[in-house]
């Protein structure tokens, strides 16, 4: 009967670990490294429509998003009219997919490989990773496109928002190489400085760069990422807890209610 049941037992361990195991992979892929953590809220439809509004004007222009339909913008709050108005720039059907306005083959030609389509990137790299990767952009004149990545070493794409953060260099040794770091969790970087200040940073006295404005910029950008990756998980997990409110509420009690009735001749 002892085997019998850690038989059972070990089944289920290992049933558990297979389950598990796509997880962790899902973990691994987003990157590695640990990045400083970013707030996404979607409830916040400001925040949702300001980063549609950055990523139609400075991310659809080379990477498509075929899993999204521009009409789905209306459930963070924005009229089909603004949306034809201010996001739509590659189609004229609301109804439409987010496709790239950009030949994927001229993609590849510039930048070394067909830029990938953003729909699910939240989901795959994770919102810590791409806040930090937006934030990461420097310049590097060994790139073929001047630019580089501190998390995504030899990144094939030029930084889309350099006008906003302003332009970060890599400081270089005497041999010409550059300077290594540790960052605060202990990653190593490359040791930059600011080159210049964007739109939306400004330079105190000290020469102390301040970069809150921009890391809003990025936020936004993330948190309508993560949107796009699951535009129902809001309304799904609203659902979730009127499932289980029901089951709580409603349906224990009447199992054991039944359960009483059920047992009383017995005993």
């Amino acid at each position: 009967m002892r085997a019998v049941k850690m038989n059972k037992t070990l089944k289920n361990w290992f049933a558990a670990l297979l389950l598990a195991a796509p997880i962790s992979m899902a973990a691994a892929a987003g990157g590695g490294g640990h990045y400083e953590k970013v707030d996404i809220d979607l409830r916040d439809q400001v925040s949702l429509q300001r980063g549609a509004q950055i990523f139609t004007n400075y991310c659809l222009s080379c990477h498509s998003a075929t899993g999204m339909r521009f009409n789905r913008l209306q459930d963070i709050g924005l009229s089909e009219e603004e949306i034809k108005k201010n996001l739509m720039f590659t189609t004229d059907k609301v109804g439409d997919v987010m496709q790239s306005a950009m030949n994927p083959k001229d993609g590849a030609k510039w930048f070394g490989a067909e830029p990938p389509d953003l729909t699910l990137i939240a989901r795959s790299r994770g919102a810590d990773y791409l806040y930090a990767y937006m934030r990461g952009f420097y310049k590097d004149p060994t790139r073929p496109t001047g630019w580089n990545n501190t998390v995504f070493d030899k990144v094939g794409m030029p930084h889309p928002l350099w006008q906003q953060q302003g332009v970060q260099a890599v400081e270089l040794d005497a041999k010409g190489q550059p300077v290594m770091v540790k960052d605060e969790h202990g990653n190593m970087v490359p040791k930059l400085y600011w080159e210049s200040t964007g739109l939306q940073t400004r330079r105190l006295a000290n020469g102390k760069v301040i970069t809150k404005e921009y890391d809003e910029y990025a936020r936004d950008l993330v948190n309508y990422l993560v949107y796009m990756g699951e535009p129902a998980q809001l309304q799904r997990k609203r659902t979730g807890y009127i499932v289980m409110i029901f089951l709580l509420a409603v349906m224990l009690p009447l199992a054991y209610f039944l359960k009483k009735e059920y047992w009383k001749d017995v005993h």
